[in-house]
């Protein structure tokens, strides 16, 4: 998997509708846009789009995946978890890179990255000999 992101099955997805109940795991190759309901695990190796009206109760495990509705459950994003404004999630998210609408409700705890924590440069945490802390505002933010 240390090949670039590309888009699986570009122009196609599947969709759950909205007065659609699934209970049990999915699992798609493909991306996959949920407006209805699934309580288990949606498992897509392309994006997961869930509408205003959709709700996953469960693990989602995705590449890339875009919120509107409802998750209550675990999200594990490969790539880019975009929380739209009337997203809501409860639980815990670990994902590469994140974007959130305000607007957007989340509960839990979020790990980004996936990797080894950079850790910060010495230099710049050291003030400067003979200048005080409060001597410019300016220099507040080194």
């Amino acid at each position: 998997m240390n090949k670039p992101s590309e888009p699986v099955s570009p122009g196609k997805i599947n969709s759950i509708m909205e007065g659609t109940s699934i209970e049990g795991e999915i699992r798609s190759d493909s991306n996959i846009r949920i407006d209805g309901r699934v309580k288990g695990t949606v498992n897509a190796k392309g994006r997961v789009i869930v509408g205003q009206a959709g709700t996953i109760e469960g693990e989602v495990i995705c590449q890339s995946s875009d919120i509107e509705g409802t998750v209550i459950g675990k999200i594990n994003c490969q790539d880019l978890l975009s929380l739209k404004a009337t997203a809501k999630i409860q639980g815990d998210i670990n994902t590469k890179k994140l974007a959130i609408e305000p607007g957007a409700v989340f509960t839990g705890n979020c790990s980004m990255g996936g990797g080894v924590v950079k850790e910060m440069d010495p230099v710049r945490l050291r003030t400067e000999p003979g200048r005080s802390e409060s001597s410019s505002p300016a220099q507040a933010g080194r």
